[in-house]
């Protein structure tokens, strides 16, 4: 009998989105299953991690590993997995920028844990223990992985072969990449982001765009926008500009701004930083009265109000992937 190719997914610091990304491809479950054996999914199989290290090196066909590199298992995982798949893809925003889980860096290890375990206004006891990697009971010996002091994306510890964008994947895109390696379809150059596209969201955007000119910055509960208008120009922060496109610009169709889940788009290497030098010609500094510097920096301070948290707008998928990083000391 002809064994059939592995098939794994690893689950990190994430939601578990991506898991049920897998799941939404539907009845086409089934062509994955009779392709594969799909022998190591954390949240749906008891598979160990000392039956994944007995496999020969290279002996797993596929690993989509999503969520970021929070603790020293996720490392060593990310390691082993390495060694023992043929393909390793990064498998949504938090593996490979970082997502969510990344804006952890911009607080110190001791500050997220004081604000977890001590400080949080639901607890009764705000100066009981904090977790330790090694716990003795009446039992035994308790553990825990180690909670590292920066989160790292997948790919800033191993090499990757693919990622496949979006927070989570749709599930389109994961068919598409999975019937690729049925059909036995090359999946492209090395290193490629699997459905995405080389331009921004803007290009798959309907809506009409002109000038653009914002001079009041408003939260998405404030107002009720246009559906034709370009949702930037009605003063909604809109990641579109600089997001990769491939998305097919889901959430401007539905009235939403984007949210930036694809990622930077070809030749971007840092999204926040290239959302703050777009705003910074389209910000609209003038009003009567103000012909001074202090007048356009009072001017500027009004604007950005519109914006209460710049790092997780502008970072919200990115952080832990960008030049800022966002590294803190323990």
């Amino acid at each position: 009998m002809e064994t059939k190719p592995k098939l794994a997914m690893y689950w990190a610091a994430s939601c578990g989105g991506c898991e049920i990304a897998l799941v939404n491809i539907h009845e086409k479950i089934f062509d994955v299953m009779d392709s594969f054996d799909f022998m190591f999914c954390p949240c749906l199989m008891d598979t160990k991690y000392h039956d994944i290290e007995a496999l020969a090196d290279g002996s797993i066909a596929i690993t989509f590993f999503n969520g970021a590199l929070r603790t020293d298992e996720n490392i060593h995982m990310a390691r082993l997995l390495r060694q023992k798949s043929q393909l390793l893809i990064a498998f949504g925003s938090c593996a490979a920028e970082g997502c969510i889980p990344g804006l952890g860096n911009l607080s110190s290890r001791q500050d997220l844990m004081d604000r977890i375990y001590r400080d949080s206004l639901t607890l009764d006891d705000h100066q009981g223990p904090l977790p330790a990697t090694s716990t003795g009971v009446v039992e035994g010996n308790l553990t825990l992985p180690e909670f590292l002091p920066v989160v790292k994306t997948l790919g800033q510890v191993v090499a990757v072969d693919y990622s496949i964008p979006g927070c989570p994947p749709e599930s389109h895109q994961v068919w598409n990449c999975v019937n690729a390696v049925i059909q036995g379809h090359p999946l492209g150059a090395k290193g490629a982001i699997l459905g995405g596209g080389r331009s921004t969201v803007c290009a798959e955007c309907v809506r009409t765009r002109t000038e653009k000119k914002i001079r009041t910055l408003y939260r998405t509960y404030e107002i009720l926008p246009d559906a034709e208008t370009c949702l930037l120009e009605q003063g909604l922060l809109c990641m579109g500009v600089v997001t990769r496109d491939g998305c097919g610009g889901l959430c401007p169709r539905v009235n939403m701004p984007c949210t930036g889940c694809y990622g930077p788009p070809e030749g971007v290497l840092d999204q926040g930083a290239k959302m703050i030098s777009a705003l910074g010609s389209m910000l609209d500094l003038e009003d009567a009265g103000e012909v001074n510097v202090d007048d356009y920096a009072r001017r500027m301070d009004v604007l950005l109000e519109g914006i209460p948290d710049l790092a997780g707008t502008l970072y919200k998928y990115s952080l832990a992937g960008s030049i800022l990083g966002g590294k803190r000391t323990p």
